[in-house]
């Protein structure tokens, strides 16, 4: 099927408005992407038509909502291809599904003396959480692999801090949200397994991208969030291997995720209930789905030939422009690109860019160590690439940064 963007494009309502009477160029997907008229008419007729709480409600809407609800388990699954549904735990976001692993994992099986590995360029997300197990004084140190001159994961550094065997979990973004940087996810897993660790992967950017195979990937846990995957805000995915769920304590407690509550003692529910305390997201489930859908629909394999495209053309162009600065030129990447251009702050450019109707981000994009790494603690501008991303439009913010380039000189 050929890959259509500007039919694409018109499936996104809110790409066909204009932005300071200039037609909207977005290209900061990275940090959220736009929404499919079908996500928003699935939610919408959920709320209209099929709302109520799920599990336990004896009646036709509590029915119709858990069956939403489970199939959208289901449906990530499939999606992710999952060899069982019961591995998928609904979460928050990616940064909760991380939080969930730092404190049933990390508390509840890392000992003292073990080590947890991450890289320097995390996300705050995978980072954040382990610096605060490190912290509690459980003896439990925190190793940081180091990142290379082009932006790629230091894979000699990385087994060198696995060598002595005391690393427990190795955990590492599987797609940087400032390079760009797709790391080499099965080569880790092999190398983190051989040195008796687990591995978790954030793959909030990952799985927009290019397809995942839990079961050829190997790894052990994998997160991403629904909202970059064009679906809504408030749903995220923890994907965790059903032995390492029987061996993690929950991460919080309340209704939903018990068995048994006596004023003596609580019993666990099963996996993966133990890990869904209260009310959960219910509509954002079915948004879910119906994202998943709509992107299965298109073919992963077509979205990722098209952002390699996009990605080919905006190197192109953007090492064009005189005095532009790319951080990182990672030999496998994915549409995310963070620049500096000589003379201008990062949110000045920003600011500029919006001007012309385009969105970027601005500023250290939650990864201040590695901006700190490449010397740039003041910030970049971020520009990154969706399934309605053109190469009409990579080519319009060359031509705004070259006008930029001659503002700020």
């Amino acid at each position: 099927m050929t890959f259509d963007v500007e039919r694409i494009r018109r499936d996104f309502p809110i790409l066909q408005q204009a932005i300071r009477g200039k037609p909207l160029v977005f290209l900061d997907s990275g940090a959220s992407a736009q929404k499919p008229r079908a996500v928003i008419e699935a939610m919408v007729r959920c709320m209209e038509e099929r709302y109520a709480n799920v599990h336990r409600g004896a009646y036709f809407l509590s029915e119709a909502a858990t069956e939403a609800y489970e199939a959208a388990r289901g449906a990530v699954a499939g999606f992710i291809n999952a060899a069982d549904p019961r591995e998928v735990i609904f979460t928050a976001n990616s940064t909760a599904a991380i939080n969930l692993v730092a404190h049933s994992w990390g508390r509840g099986v890392l000992r003292p003396g073990q080590a947890v590995l991450i890289s320097e360029m995390e996300h705050h997300a995978n980072m954040v959480p382990w610096q605060m197990l490190r912290d509690e004084g459980r003896g439990i140190e925190l190793r940081v692999a180091r990142v290379t001159e082009a932006g790629e994961l230091d894979l000699d550094d990385v087994a060198a801090r696995l060598a002595d065997g005391k690393v427990g979990l190795v955990a590492v973004t599987h797609m940087s949200n400032v390079l760009g940087t797709v790391t080499p996810a099965e080569r880790l897993v092999r190398m983190a397994h051989e040195a008796g660790a687990r591995i978790l992967f954030d793959g909030s950017q990952a799985a927009v991208h290019r397809r995942v195979d839990m079961q050829a990937l190997g790894a052990d846990f994998y997160v991403f969030t629904g909202h970059k995957l064009y679906g809504p805000t408030g749903i995220g995915v923890l994907w965790a291997r059903l032995e390492h769920q029987e061996r993690m304590p929950p991460f919080l407690g309340g209704g939903d995720m018990i068995s048994l509550v006596t004023l003596d003692r609580v019993e666990w529910a099963p996996p993966p209930a133990k890990f869904e305390a209260g009310t959960p997201p219910i509509v954002e489930a079915v948004g879910l789905h119906a994202a998943i859908d709509y992107v299965s629909a298109i073919g992963m394999p077509a979205v990722e030939a098209h952002e390699r495209r996009l990605v080919d053309h905006a190197m192109r162009r953007l090492s064009d422009i005189e005095g532009l600065g790319l951080l990182g030129r990672a030999q496998d990447r994915g549409g995310v690109f963070a620049f500096s251009l000589d003379n201008a702050h990062a949110h000045d450019l920003a600011t500029l860019l919006d001007r012309a109707g385009i969105a970027v981000r601005a500023g250290r994009h939650c990864a201040e160590p590695l901006h700190a790494r490449f010397g740039v603690e003041s910030g970049t501008v971020r520009a990154s690439f969706g399934l309605y991303t053109t190469e009409g439009e990579i080519d319009y913010l060359a031509e705004a940064l070259t006008k930029a380039r001659e503002f700020f000189a």
